[in-house]
């Protein structure tokens, strides 16, 4: 396999890189998979592990104006459009921080294989290549470091287990692709490998290099820790696959019949108040009543399962040593048999319908602690009645305009779901409930004291992902939007989180070209000249 010369530069760095950055820089080598000794190049890479300018928060304590907040929602935001024909029309991105930097991190990747991997099928018109697509999301807590590293390498290594399980596939004749159960395992073993690098081989390393300065470069992904979300998309099969280490969320919005919208959740949010996170973790470390207390880790750590966290990893005698030696923390009191964290991730797989315009949202936990899911497919939902992005009638909603109108027109902010005409298209069945293995609880939204119904919703801006995130912060609310802009890092970190959202656009199209920069929808400065 090889990596699509995209045409645009901006498409380059936004494949190797998980933020822009206005400084001009030659693009890391592309993903290729066909050539193993490349894989091992780009895996075996020692790269400076770095933040872009652009990821830094505002230290800025003023008031905004609304158009200053609209600037700074829109200042990380990314639109590419992707007209090759094989099921995916569109993705927007958008970051917003917290942290400062933003412990967030995000990665992007298009692959496509060589004819040697694509077994013909029996198809008519089967393509003699497919496109292999992926979406991540990072999560980082107790520093960047470990985001930052997995943006770098984390897609490499499950493409290197990817392809080495599609050639082991094809020495069997009675097969024509690997199984679905044989894919799943090479993602966990890509993730498991990524973790032991930044864990373990880290801790050889800097024994080897014997200096403070290199331990404190070498162990910074392994002090940290961040949460995974990714997915993989095989243009062939159609199969969406996401794998979840940790707690933020994927979720499918596919349209009905009637015009509405369902909510699909693709994950599970691992936590030690998950019941089965609990149970896992109950069974493995017998005798350790607080192995979860207070829906934590050892009472600590909330996601069960994650990158880095190497104090809930490492064995005594390693933690004792780097404390010795380098910059270690004294043990946690309660470790007794480690590892408690695993980066392992649960993965799923959901036959994507282009023909009915389906879209994923890909979302750190900061969103979901603000919007239910149905909101979150409701408000794209929403979206897409004021900016279509497939051209097929199929996929729009007859009868569209007046709903439309009637949300953009109401300028009601009181009364309930629903009120003045705005109610989201979207089914709502267990919203109330919760979805099970997902926390259902806004807490962001009761904090901020903003009451429920789709009335405080509005539509401003071309980017799919910057519109959840100004809903999520309020919306129509300008004031409560503005204000919570305004708090800078890291007295805002106790109103909101770090923001990094994702929205994956499916549909039906002809081969029109390569990836490429949607400049209306992406931020000033991220559109660069072609190659």
């Amino acid at each position: 396999m090889y990596i699509r010369p995209f045409s645009v530069a901006a498409v380059v760095a936004s494949l190797a890189s998980g933020v822009w950055s206005n400084t001009a820089t030659s693009p890391r080598p592309g993903l290729v998979v066909e050539d193993e000794q490349s894989l091992v190049r780009e895996l075996a890479s020692v790269r400076p592990i770095t933040k872009s300018p652009e990821a830094q928060a505002s230290v800025q304590y003023a008031m905004l104006t609304a158009d200053e907040a609209t600037s700074r929602l829109r200042r990380l935001e990314e639109s590419y459009d992707v007209p090759r024909g094989r099921g995916v029309l569109r993705y927007d991105i958008v970051q917003l921080p917290s942290n400062n930097p933003i412990e967030d991190d995000h990665a992007e990747k298009l692959v496509e294989t060589s004819p040697s991997l694509n077994v013909p099928d029996g198809r008519t018109n089967s393509p003699a290549t497919s496109d292999w697509m992926f979406w991540s999301v990072f999560d980082g807590h107790g520093g960047w470091t470990t985001s930052a590293r997995l943006r770098q390498v984390l897609t490499s290594f499950v493409a290197h287990e990817l392809s080495s399980t599609y050639k082991s596939a094809l020495t069997d004749p009675s097969l024509l692709s690997p199984s679905p159960a044989s894919i799943d395992e090479a993602i966990k073993r890509g993730f498991v490998k990524c973790d032991h690098e930044i864990v373990n081989e880290s801790v050889i390393k800097a024994q080897k290099a014997n200096t403070k300065s290199a331990a404190a470069a070498l162990l910074g992904p392994a002090l940290s820790g961040s949460c995974a979300l990714l997915s993989f998309y095989d243009s062939r099969s159609k199969d969406f696959r996401v794998a979840c280490t940790g707690d933020s969320r994927a979720v499918l919005g596919r349209r009905n019949t009637n015009g509405t919208w369902t909510a699909q959740p693709l994950s599970e949010d691992q936590t030690g108040g998950t019941p089965s996170e609990m149970a896992r973790l109950r069974a493995e470390h017998p005798g350790e009543p607080n192995v979860v207390s207070h829906g934590r880790i050892l009472g600590n750590l909330e996601p069960s399962r994650a990158f880095g966290d190497a104090h809930y990893k490492w064995t005594k005698d390693v933690q004792d040593m780097v404390k010795k030696q380098w910059f270690g923390r004294s043990r946690l009191a309660l470790l007794k048999t480690p590892p408690y964290v695993t980066a392992e991730p649960v993965v799923t797989t959901t036959k994507v319908q282009p023909e009915k315009g389906d879209f994923v949202v890909l979302a750190t936990d900061g969103l979901w602690e603000m919007l239910t899911n149905e909101e979150v497919v409701g408000l794209v939902g929403k979206w897409l009645e004021e900016n279509p992005v497939s051209k097929n009638p199929a996929t729009v909603n007859p009868g569209s305009g007046s709903w439309t109108q009637s949300f953009l027109g109401s300028g009601s902010r009181g009364g309930g779901k629903g009120a003045g005409g705005t109610a989201l298209p979207v089914d709502r069945p267990n919203e109330a409930a919760g979805t099970e293995g997902q926390r259902s609880n806004t807490i962001r939204r009761r904090q901020w004291g903003i009451a429920a119904g789709d009335e405080r919703f509005v539509v401003e801006d071309k980017n799919a992902a910057t519109h959840l995130v100004r809903n999520a912060l309020g919306g129509k609310d300008r004031d409560m939007v503005c204000g919570l802009l305004a708090l800078p890092s890291p007295y805002s970190r106790r109103y909101r989180d770090d923001l990094t959202v994702e929205v994956i656009f499916f549909g039906e199209g002809e081969a029109a070209g390569d990836v490429k920069a949607n400049v209306d929808a992406s931020a000033p400065g991220t559109s660069k000249p072609k190659l």
